[in-house]
Order: C-alpha cells, then structure tokens, then sequence
C-alpha cells in the first residue's frame, strides 16, 4: 500500500506535503498537456509564451497555492482521467485566462 492509498487523517504533515507534491507533479505534466493542445487549437500554430502564462505559478496563484492546484489536477486525472481534466481545464481555467488576457492586451 503506497501513501496515496492511505487516508490523509493517517498521515503525518511530512507525508501529506510530499502526497501534494506527487500529485502535483503529476498535475503539472497534464496541466502543460491540456494547455498545449488548447493553444494548438485555438491559434492552430506553437506558441510558447502563451503556454508559459497559461500554466506559470503566477497564473495558477489566481485559484490559490500553484503547487495545490496543480495537486488537484492530478487528483482529478486519477479520478476521472484526461476527458475530467480537460471538462476542468475548459470550465475553470480558460475563462479565467482569458479574462486575463484581456486586461493584460488593454494595459498595452
């Protein structure tokens, strides 16, 4: 049995911050993955600043502690695979992008 299969009120603080951590690793890799196939298809070209902003800590700091986020994104992959990250980068995260970028292109 690993540390993600124990209930988290077993788990030490140590342990806890290290599950977040595994998450988040996890969370960080489809997080880049969902951004880039959304950057494909909306500009039908690469663009890497773009995805830069779309998943920097300073963008994802916006729905809380990045390393969280991230963490959650990988709970929501293990839960529900890619389609349940993608519904949530659709509904959450691209609004809220967007939102941004429009203030940041009228701040010019």
């Amino acid at each position: 049995m690993s540390a993600h299969d124990v209930p988290a009120t077993k788990l030490s603080r140590d342990q806890l911050i290290q599950r977040e951590r595994d998450e988040a690793w996890i969370g960080d890799a489809i997080l880049s993955l969902c951004a880039r196939e959304w950057i494909l298809a909306q500009r039908g070209s690469l663009d890497g600043v773009m995805l830069e902003r779309m998943t920097s800590n300073q963008f994802l700091s916006c729905l809380g502690n990045p390393t969280t986020v991230e963490s959650r994104i990988g709970l929501i992959y293990r839960d529900g695979g890619i389609a349940a990250v993608r519904e949530w980068f659709e509904a959450t995260l691209v609004p809220l992008y967007e939102k941004q970028e429009k203030k940041r292109r009228r701040g010019r």
